[in-house]
């Protein structure tokens, strides 16, 4: 026997007392009578024996808005619940088929944007452009500055306006604003390095919403370690593009200026391939069928987290200021970030002045750092995903990257083992990942996971604006308490990494042991609602 087995959820209560929502492609809604027994109607019944008995979700589609139809006559859609392993592998690779590459060029594209200022570092842009004492640190931290100022405004933009369009927009100008890099002044260079952290403010919250919408909980560690982990790719090509241009004499203008204005272009061109390519949401992917589309919503059912929702809603907004996890989450992003401002703009000089290689060879040598970063990245990805242990796998990367820059501040003499250093320490950003993906799997509601995933990277942002200012130009060219200064805020951010884990695993089992068993349809009631992560009693933290 089947039934119309239907939940008008509009009309039960939500966790805070007002209406109820569901936040899947447009609005899931779904009815049930639990006092009507399952009867058979033979429009109930499908015509595939396999598709007997199956559940389903509604997807309501809202009309256009100058339809002369109410909103109660909104399209209606039935999905069927039941999702084979089989099935799910095979859409999980078609998903990363399409998502993974663009994502990863991306994100490839927007660090050779951040680190040409590295390398344009030993190919004369400091003389050109006249730097003396600290201007160069400036330089790096009027990229943050700018970062930090637009990061609210462009979290705003994103959650209110189609995302890849949005995004492919932000690609665009920032592309345009690096060509325009070749500057003739410090002035004109430094107010360029500071538009261009704004526009960048946005692809790191834009691919957190991204990864929350197309993967489960336990694949987003490794999906975000591919992406954030493309920065590798990035340093490698960018370096030997940079090693290309210092070797030839040849090039019409200075070689720094032609790597900003080639990079400025192939941003240009990625960020049109991302319009086209990249869906605002699941719903309109090109890629999929009409059932692949409904089936993504039935995969990441289970992350409690809704899909993405345009509402804006003060009490999760308030409860993301109150939740301590948040909280944990900025201090770690600062004390990490302030080591990566220093590296990201000081790390060609490192390898060209302080292990005394010289701007060619150094150049070259800091390739193997891309390749280290790429595939450590995956490597510790691939552990995480199959362990489940994703801040286990966080702290052992931040363990090798803390003994990689003792290496560095402890022998700042010793060629061999600040090479040694470079190359290991390059595994730090693991630990961003993992704060990444936590809030991505952790967080809850569509409004929180963005005010959160905001406040996670201002911690980011002012990390980076202190972080060159901790290379002052007297320390040069061994920056040895810079050195040291990463050492104490390494063990900090280690600290603040076992403390997310033991409250993790203590909530859960507070929940387990205090809240009751979920019936079937108490879960369908809020697996797809805009639920946050305390609002939810039935939602358990991924450690």
């Amino acid at each position: 026997m089947t039934s119309n087995n239907n939940i008008d959820i509009e009309k039960l209560p939500s966790v805070d007392g007002g209406e109820g929502d569901i936040t899947a492609v447009n609005e899931v809604r779904t009815s049930i009578n639990d006092d009507t027994e399952r009867t058979e109607s033979p429009e109930n019944v499908t015509s595939s024996s396999h598709k007997e008995n199956l559940d389903t979700v509604q997807l309501e589609k809202p009309l256009p808005d100058d339809s002369p139809k109410s909103s109660s006559e909104a399209q209606i859609i039935e999905v069927p619940y039941t999702l084979d392993k089989a099935t799910d592998r095979r859409l999980l690779r078609k998903i990363d088929m399409y998502m993974m590459p663009i994502m990863m060029m991306i994100y490839a594209v927007q660090y050779m944007d951040k680190s040409t200022n590295s390398t344009a570092s030993v190919m004369g842009l400091r003389d050109d452009l006249g730097m003396e004492g600290d201007d160069y640190s400036w330089s790096g931290t009027a990229f943050y500055l700018g970062y930090l100022i637009f990061e609210f405004p462009s979290v705003y933009l994103l959650q209110h306006f189609p995302l890849s369009k949005t995004l492919s927009g932000f690609i665009i100008l920032w592309g345009i604003v690096l060509c325009l890099h070749a500057a003739p002044n410090y002035p004109g260079f430094i107010a360029l390095r500071t538009i261009l952290g704004m526009l960048e403010s946005a692809v790191t919250p834009a691919f957190v919403v991204l990864t929350a919408q197309w993967y489960k909980r336990e694949e987003q560690f490794l999906r975000t370690a591919i992406w954030l982990g493309s920065n590798g790719l990035g340093l490698l090509v960018g370096s030997f593009m940079a090693y290309g241009l210092a070797v030839n004499h040849h090039v019409p203008i200075a070689g720094w200026r032609l790597i900003f204005i080639i990079t400025g272009v192939i941003t240009i061109v990625v960020g049109i391939v991302f319009s086209v390519h990249v869906p605002d949401d699941p719903s309109k992917a090109w890629f999929l069928t009409e059932e692949e589309r409904k089936l993504v919503l039935i995969r990441i059912r289970d992350n409690q987290q809704g899909f993405e929702n345009k509402k804006f809603k003060k009490d999760q907004f308030f409860e993301a200021f109150r939740d301590y996890r948040t909280w944990i989450y900025f201090f770690f992003c600062l004390c990490q970030n302030i080591p990566n401002g220093g590296i990201t703009n000081f790390n060609t000089i490192l390898f060209s002045e302080t292990l005394g290689l010289g701007p060619v060879r150094g150049l070259l040598l800091q390739t193997p750092q891309g390749a280290t970063e790429f595939v450590g990245c995956i490597l510790f990805g691939i552990i995480a995903q199959y362990t489940q242990q994703r801040l286990i796998v966080s702290l052992v990367a931040q363990a090798i990257a803390f003994m990689a820059i003792c290496l560095l501040a402890f022998m700042p003499h010793n060629q061999s083992a600040g090479l040694a250093g470079l190359y290991l320490l390059i595994l730090y950003p693991l630990g961003f990942i993992c704060m990444l993906s936590s809030v991505a799997s952790n967080t809850a509601g569509h409004t929180k996971k963005v005010t959160v995933n905001a406040i996670l990277l201002i911690g980011y942002c002012v990390g980076n604006i202190i972080g060159p200012q901790t290379f002052r130009a007297k320390d040069a060219p061994m920056y040895v308490p810079a050195k040291v200064s990463m050492v104490v805020l390494f063990c900090v951010a280690m600290g603040l990494n076992g403390i997310l884990l033991w409250v993790n695993i203590v909530e859960n089992r507070w929940r387990d042991k205090n809240e009751p068993t979920p019936t079937p349809e108490e879960l369908e009631r809020v697996q797809l609602m805009d639920l946050t992560d305390k609002q939810n009693r039935y939602f358990r933290y991924a450690v």
